[in-house]
């Protein structure tokens, strides 16, 4: 695991950043079952056990639609988690930036199609950004006061 500076857009100096982690993986589903495990063992030892649960349902629905949507073969996807004193964010690249996502809205037989509809009722913001290549999917989670 490497850890470096992910995200400009988290430079507040009134909320730095406290812990931070990137992590790249091959495009498997396996890659993406190992992505969750790995945000939930640092949320509890970034002492936020209490948002484990959401942020390892985000980390899997935006690396699912990582390995989905944005494979390439040889290219890997990265899933960066920046804590802040005030939220974690969430940012999951793939090489892929020809299909940006969207949230859809599945028909109640679809079994697929919901994973940007979870990440947008868990998190308190999200958003995609393009990327010289591929893109960034990223949510955040505000979190509790003291």
């Amino acid at each position: 695991m490497a850890c470096a500076p992910q995200d400009p857009r988290i430079t507040d100096p009134n909320d730095p950043v406290v812990h931070e982690s990137r992590v790249d993986y091959v495009p498997t589903l396996i890659s993406v079952t190992r992505a969750r495990q790995h945000a939930t063992r640092l949320l509890a030892e970034w002492g936020h056990p209490a948002i484990a649960d959401d942020t390892a349902l985000i980390v899997s629905e935006l690396a699912t639609n990582a390995v989905r949507h944005g494979h390439v073969p040889g290219r890997l996807f990265r899933v960066y988690l920046t804590l802040t004193k005030t939220r974690l964010r969430v940012t999951v690249t793939d090489p892929l930036g020809e299909r940006m996502p969207r949230p859809r809205r599945p028909s109640p037989s679809d079994n697929n199609g919901r994973g940007l509809l979870i990440v947008r009722a868990l998190a308190a913001r999200w958003g995609v950004r393009e990327r010289t290549v591929g893109k960034e999917v990223w949510a955040e989670l505000d979190l509790a006061g003291p």
